[in-house]
């Protein structure tokens, strides 16, 4: 009895140590290190200021910027790269708004400065020579019509060519053609007759290269004759674009 006890305690004890061997044995499965996400990069941050920001024409102003995360940082236009903090002079022609521009890992980040350049002062309008108003009686003639027409005939071709080398000699002059007609017809058609030889006159000379804007014209018909008798000598003194000299 006692034998077999002792054999039934040896074979428990037994299987307790293989139990024990066998959970030794048994691999525990290891937990990987937990990975921390990348810190987020951090958005540029980017400010630009003019001074002054109302200027005459060529006055000088100073822009003036700083900026933050920042890896590259420009000014447009006409500044280019510039260091992440800093001031330059800037002379601008004309009115312009300056835009300065961060790049970083984070983004980018823009910002702008207004500087408005006053417009210049006009210059005066030159004045004519003295001794222009005679020089404009000698050499300016006028240009004569056949009746009823408004056509540019030979002469008047020929006076209207030399009437466009003193105009362009003395650029400061401004003139009026005056349509004037004879004492044939009515008031009325005679007035648009002269008119349209007014305008006859001006074209040929805008044609020669005069500016339209140092010509004006105007009509006065039958009402202002240079002859009073009724002759066709006489008419033909009335048929004409006379040139005055504006004041």
């Amino acid at each position: 009895m006692q034998s077999g006890t002792f054999q039934k305690s040896m074979l428990l004890f037994s299987f307790a140590v293989l139990v024990a061997v066998g959970g030794c044995n048994k691999k525990v499965a290891s937990t990987p290190p937990t990975q921390q996400p990348p810190a987020a990069a951090v958005q540029p941050t980017v400010t630009l200021t003019a001074s002054p920001t109302t200027i005459n024409p060529g006055a000088t102003v100073t822009l003036s910027w700083s900026s933050t995360s920042a890896t590259d940082v420009s000014i447009g236009p006409g500044v280019g790269k510039v260091a992440p903090e800093g001031s330059t002079p800037v002379v601008p022609t004309e009115s312009t708004t300056y835009t300065i521009t961060a790049n970083g890992p984070g983004g980018t980040a823009t910002a702008n400065a207004r500087v408005t350049v006053n417009a210049a002062a006009a210059a005066p309008a030159p004045s004519a020579p003295a001794g222009i108003s005679e020089l404009f009686e000698q050499n300016v003639k006028d240009a004569f019509y056949d009746f009823n027409k408004a056509d540019i005939r030979a002469d008047a071709r020929e006076a209207l060519t030399k009437d466009a080398e003193f105009l362009r000699s003395y650029p400061s002059v401004v003139v009026t053609i005056q349509g004037h007609c004879d004492e044939r017809g009515s008031t009325e058609y005679n007035l648009g007759l002269g008119a349209r030889r007014a305008q006859a006159a001006k074209n040929y000379l805008v044609s020669l290269g005069i500016g339209a804007a140092r010509i004006d014209t105007v009509s006065e018909g039958k009402e202002a004759p240079f002859c009073t008798e009724h002759t066709e000598e006489c008419w033909q003194q009335n048929r004409r674009g006379h040139f005055v000299m504006a004041k």
